[in-house]
């Protein structure tokens, strides 16, 4: 029986526009499908053959695989951002449906991993922690700015701290604007108290159903990292201390960051 290949774009928030290729590379069939799960998987145990799908990664990419993939042969959720083809022409929801299902079918997509569930809650954890230090970020570039806006030198870190805040306030002489400042204040604290929450399921592990995160004691202060690869820190150069004829590889060894490792307890889908 001849292959299909159907591709789906996200399209608006309610809908996808689908289309369906034969192995000649002939639409065969086009149709735009409301985003829910009884809806789209009539469409698809409609279809014959062996179906092959793909669709762009994107915010319900995750969803749309875990319902998919059951009910297909084969399933690539692509790299948007390596599609240079969707981006020459005329663009809509039924072009590029179309496009995607030549690209499948003349395997010209770069795919993005969705496998196992085994490391889904510690990624929601780690987008958790960027997404609410960003947030962070932000708040203070506010704070500062509302010192500058009125020429009071705010160098340093100091206006952060608790301990310091009813005397940085008192150099705003406007009531609007200390009371502006009083707000975002309290929206510091919150997401400093969320961040830290947040930390500390990501590093111990303990609120992650299923997973066991080990972290060096000797690196406990690096945040960029993300917890769910394996990360082995490179020693930088090491220079024996004073006193000794050179390097040691003995003393250097003894100064080396120890690796980050994520290993599953038993309760993934594996």
């Amino acid at each position: 029986m001849q292959p299909s290949f159907g591709c789906a774009t996200p399209g608006k928030p309610t809908i996808r526009a689908f289309a369906v290729r034969n192995g000649a590379a002939k639409i065969v069939m086009e149709c735009v499908i409301e985003t829910k799960a009884s809806m789209i998987l009539q469409f698809i145990d409609g279809l014959r053959g062996d179906l092959q799908v793909t669709f762009e990664e994107g915010t319900s990419a995750a969803w749309l695989y875990d319902l998919l993939k059951p009910h297909v042969t084969k399933l690539v959720v692509c790299d948007p951002r390596k599609n240079a083809a969707m981006r020459e022409g005329n663009q809509n929801d039924k072009i590029d449906a179309r496009r995607l299902a030549e690209l499948l079918r003349l395997n010209h997509l770069n795919p993005v991993y969705h496998g196992e569930h085994g490391l889904r809650s510690l990624k929601e954890l780690v987008r958790s922690y960027l997404t609410i230090t960003k947030d962070l970020g932000r708040v203070m570039s506010r704070v500062k700015a509302i010192y500058r806006s009125w020429a009071i030198p705010c160098t340093g870190k100091q206006f952060y701290a608790p301990r310091h805040r009813a005397e940085w306030l008192g150099k705003i002489t406007e009531p609007g604007v200390r009371r502006r400042a009083e707000f975002y204040y309290q929206q510091l604290d919150a997401l400093r108290t969320v961040r830290q929450q947040v930390r500390r399921e990501l590093f111990r592990g303990k609120e992650t159903p299923g997973l066991e995160t080990t972290l060096p004691r000797f690196r406990r202060s690096v945040r960029s990292v993300p917890p769910y690869c394996w990360v082995f820190c490179r020693p930088r150069t090491v220079s024996a201390p004073s006193g000794s004829c050179g390097p040691t590889a003995d003393w250097a060894s003894r100064h080396r960051a120890a690796p980050i490792t994520v290993r599953s307890t038993g309760s993934s889908n594996e």
